[in-house]
């Protein structure tokens, strides 16, 4: 798969950051280079990134890269375990209210006490 190039006329270097023009603000934010090319968006490369001005009476704002992505920390994925066992508890007060009328490998069907 071909990486994204830059959007300016003429240029091939391929794009590290997108531009993206918030009208209503009269701002224009710069940041990392988006997940998706976006119609309304404008992919740069990073010389005309760096060298990017606005319009007079325009604020561009420019957003921090991200850090090199190391993945999910061990504390992340601990997080998600407990939440998945959290999950996967039945509750006391929905298992004594509920008889198991039928059973099809993993799946129940369960019938409320009161009916």
């Amino acid at each position: 798969m071909k990486g994204r190039r830059c959007s300016r006329n003429a240029c091939t270097r391929p794009a590290t950051a997108t531009l993206t023009y918030v009208y209503a603000d009269s701002t224009a934010v710069l940041g990392p280079l988006a997940t998706y090319a976006e119609p309304h968006c404008y992919d740069l490369c990073a010389e005309h990134a760096e060298r990017l001005t606005a319009p007079r009476g325009w604020e561009v704002v420019r957003l921090a890269p991200d850090q090199v992505d190391t993945g999910p920390s061990s504390d992340d994925l601990e997080a998600l375990a407990n939440l998945v066992r959290e999950a996967g508890r039945p509750t006391p007060a929905a298992e004594d209210s509920m008889i198991e009328v039928n059973r099809r490998g993993h799946l129940r069907v369960l019938r409320s006490v009161e009916d």
